[in-house]
């Protein structure tokens, strides 16, 4: 099976596991997917929650696979008292992983940053994937007022919140971490079809075409922004011939709230100030 499964219950107890998240942030929900286990799934499951310190350390199990957590494992997470973690889900049925019911979503409402989750199944049983949604959120308290930090990236609290074309990938890859595996892992757009039939430039090999494609992100931080980093990798011959950078502050979150639903539409013309004007994008091979 690929996917978790614990073996019969012999003891009193259950099982569990203790997940580090791949970013600190707020958990917005799970999914719960037990595919494939269809008469050995997990019954039920609760999901509780900690935010610890950076430098706490947990032996690694590893593939381990066929045996239970030696006395060593259990010393050095009884340090951690998990079993007393806030719980995020409390103990909650799950259905066999048939096709038509294996899947299990549960929202959250936590406001709270986390760091680490325990994942308790009752009492034993199989798991196929289990995804934590939510948004990063940086411990910006551990940067100096001077050091270059990622405003953008996803992993310290970036958020897409609107564009005008996601046809071939969405935008928000473009605030993941690490560079692109491949051009699905970025963001293009159809085509447009409102181009002239023979393009033309200006003095600046700038193409004079109507409109253009945008996309709106929230900075995971306030910041003053001193450098700016394009990436067109994999894009070899469909990358965007010159892109503009605009940025405003919007300080009400009602402010967000109402351009998200009027899809950017309202004018913030007085509000947009230029951080990079129309420039040609240079390819990265």
């Amino acid at each position: 099976m690929d996917g978790w499964e614990t073996r019969r219950k012999r003891i009193p107890g259950h099982d569990w596991c203790i997940i580090e998240l791949g970013v600190p942030g707020v958990i917005h929900g799970f999914h719960v997917d037990t595919h494939f286990f269809t008469g050995n799934y997990a019954p039920r499951i609760s999901v509780q929650g900690a935010c610890l310190q950076e430098n706490i350390s947990l032996p690694t199990r590893g593939d381990r696979i066929g045996s239970a957590a030696t006395e060593e494992d259990f010393k050095a997470v009884e340090r951690l008292h998990s079993e007393k973690w806030e719980y995020l889900l409390e103990m909650t049925e799950l259905t066999p992983g048939y096709a038509e019911s294996c899947h299990s979503y549960f929202h959250v409402n936590s406001k709270e940053r986390w760091t680490h989750i325990r994942l308790n199944i009752y009492p034993d049983g199989g798991i196929a994937r289990f995804k934590v949604y939510g948004i990063g959120q940086r411990d910006w308290s551990s940067c100096g007022p001077n050091d270059l930090e990622d405003l953008l990236s996803m992993a310290n609290g970036s958020v897409c919140l609107g564009y005008s074309d996601a046809h071939y990938g969405h935008p928000r890859n473009l605030i993941g971490l690490g560079r692109a595996a491949d051009m699905g892992d970025g963001w293009e757009t159809a085509r447009r079809l409102d181009r002239p039939p023979i393009l033309k430039a200006n003095k600046n090999g700038i193409l004079q075409v109507p409109g253009n494609e945008w996309t709106v992100f929230r900075l995971g931080h306030p910041g003053l922004i001193t450098h700016i980093e394009i990436d067109t990798n994999h894009f070899k011959g469909n990358s965007p011939n010159s892109c503009k950078i605009e940025a405003c502050i919007l300080t009400a979150k009602e402010e967000e709230e109402e351009n998200i639903k009027n899809k950017w539409a309202v004018t913030l013309e007085n509000r947009w100030k230029t951080l990079l004007p129309v420039m040609q994008v240079l390819l990265i091979f």
